[in-house]
């Protein structure tokens, strides 16, 4: 059972995605942002239920769309902010943009703009904490579009012949960019796909942080005991498009608006935790007002944070031993 500092805690970060997405929405439109922008929002729950689940020494692989496992995983917002922007203080000194951006020190291996490219990375990330005997673990976030790639069924037939301690999670949000799921996914379930790798699979309401989180801490807690690989598809919808810019014809009328007013993660888990008690609604309030704020500041310091110099192509190209 959750307590209350760790309700807090998810809403926090739920929130603060959220925060960060919306605002980017925005920002994306000025046309100050270089680069591609594919936002989170709608999917929170994901990336929280998993995550906090982990700790430093667990490792994540990411997707283009990675702002909310990078927030999850602990990563400084004013640091992501100025990435975003390209700017010199970014995490990645500007170099990696939003569909690059990582953070080795707590585990966050990139956001990846290869699609499926996280799975063969993570095996690595496992195979390196089982050889340690440290108990970490690897999970590797993909989408729907990417559970046909090659990639990912071979992560995950290696994950399985190694008893690595992987979880692959399948955030199936609906669409490979205009592509529905229901259409390109064989057999209707990605979660299905893990009897042919020999490792357990289950399906998981997406909007519900309480059933992501149950379902992660299972596979988290086998794998850490020696279990090896589970694979959880997260069915979901984002709120935006592919990218930002994408007209999405391919949606029917009204479904972003219903799925707002329906099957919000944020709104499903205040109604849950205000009901029963555990959690004021001023207190979710005060989380609201303090997650705008962080991502005003993020904002402001990202705008008037310097770009990096002519220099700076030089640095980050190698690695010294």
């Amino acid at each position: 059972m959750l307590t209350k500092p760790q309700l807090l805690q998810a809403y926090t970060t739920m929130r603060t995605i959220r925060e960060f997405e919306e605002r980017l929405h925005t920002e994306f439109a000025s046309g100050d942002i270089p680069g591609f922008v594919h936002l989170y929002a709608g999917e929170e729950a994901a990336a929280t239920g998993v995550c906090m689940h982990l700790g430093d020494h667990d490792c994540i692989a990411s997707t283009h769309r990675g702002h909310g496992h990078c927030i999850a995983k602990g990563m400084d917002v004013h640091a992501m902010m100025a990435e975003i922007w390209g700017k010199r203080t970014g995490v990645c000194h500007g170099k990696g943009g939003s569909m690059h951006v990582a953070d080795l020190s707590i585990g966050m291996m990139g956001a990846n703009g290869i699609v499926g490219g996280g799975g063969p990375l993570i095996c690595g990330a496992a195979l390196a904490a089982k050889r340690k005997g440290n108990k970490g673990v690897g999970v590797c976030f993909f989408g729907d579009g990417a559970s046909n790639q090659g990639a990912i069924f071979e992560a995950m037939n290696l994950a399985s012949v190694w008893q690595l301690p992987a979880i692959f999670v399948a955030e199936n949000n609906g669409y490979a960019e205009a592509t529905s799921s229901t259409w390109s996914v064989a057999g209707g379930s990605i979660a299905d796909r893990a009897s042919g790798c020999g490792m357990p699979g289950v399906q998981v309401d997406g909007f519900d942080f309480f059933a992501v989180y149950e379902a992660a801490g299972t596979a988290i807690r086998r794998a850490r005991e020696g279990g090896g690989p589970s694979l959880i598809e997260v069915k979901f919808m984002r709120f935006f498009g592919h990218f930002e810019g994408d007209q999405q014809t391919y949606r029917a009328p009204g479904e972003v608006q219903k799925l707002r007013e329906t099957s919000d993660c944020l709104r499903q888990f205040a109604a849950r935790v205000t009901k029963s008690g555990e959690i004021t609604w001023a207190e979710l309030e005060q989380r609201d007002r303090e997650a705008r704020a962080l991502i005003d500041e993020a904002v402001r310091r990202a705008k008037a944070d310097p770009k990096p110099a002519a220099a700076d192509l030089l640095t980050d190209v190698y690695v010294s031993y």
